[in-house]
């Protein structure tokens, strides 16, 4: 079964999402039958870097929020990282334009490693507060999962991955995804946000049993109501 998953390396709740959908997966006895495909969504493509730019200064110039607004987001996206077991520093963390990143996880993708590949660039970004928009710093990244310096930086010069972030874009209009993360279990089971473990879990069994019917229509799923994510106004906690 097939379930594929938008989202972008600036988003807390796809890192949280990400995290919780993959224990979800360690609690059902089908883990096996599933491949899952990492689709990319660029949160804010005209994104571009200003010296001393901090996440404050980013939300509060492009997404028109206040400095109160932002602090209660940021701890609560704090809370919830930390519920979660991960990390997530606001303090260091640098605004970049994900475009070179969603070509990394597509050339990634293609040595079967586009999971290590996100999780090695979430950790980056929201714990050790390094610049993923710099190509030196995502060749450095990729030696992590033994890919070579040669070829992920004629992956990033050539362009050869663009396409494939711009068709996952095009989906992503066409089945109508407004923000991410953005999970399609079996291509029938639509699921928005991070939601939490039992959440994925129940919607796992429903799109399994789905996959085995051979049902493809698509349903709009709001296990618990929780559609914590991000859009191109900004994140929601």
């Amino acid at each position: 079964m097939v379930i594929e998953i938008w989202s972008d390396i600036m988003c807390p709740f796809c890192y949280i999402g990400k995290n919780n959908f993959e224990h979800a997966c360690q609690q059902v006895d089908f883990a096996n039958d599933l491949k899952v495909v990492y689709k990319s969504y660029q949160l804010d493509p005209g994104f571009k870097q200003r010296p001393g730019e901090t996440i404050s200064t980013y939300l509060q110039r492009s997404k028109r929020m206040t400095a109160e607004q932002i602090k209660n987001m940021t701890d609560g996206v704090v809370a919830m990282g930390k519920e979660a077991g991960l990390t997530i520093n606001f303090e260091t963390n640098i605004p970049a334009n994900t475009f070179l990143t969603h070509q990394l996880i597509h050339f990634a993708q293609t040595h079967g490693k586009a999971k290590e590949m996100i999780d090695i660039l979430f950790k980056a970004h929201f714990e050790l507060g390094l610049d993923i928009q710099k190509p030196d710093v995502l060749i450095e990244l990729s030696r992590q999962i033994n890919l070579t310096e040669e070829k992920v930086m004629q992956a990033l010069e050539s362009g050869s991955y663009v396409a494939q972030v711009e068709n996952d874009s095009k989906q992503a209009r066409e089945i109508n995804v407004r923000g991410v993360p953005f999970f399609l279990f079996n291509g029938s089971y639509a699921v928005s946000g991070a939601q939490p473990v039992e959440s994925f879990v129940e919607v796992l069994n429903m799109s399994y049993e789905a996959y085995k019917n051979q049902k493809t229509d698509i349903t709009v799923v709001n296990s618990s109501g929780n559609n914590l994510g991000c859009d191109d106004q900004g994140c929601q906690v």
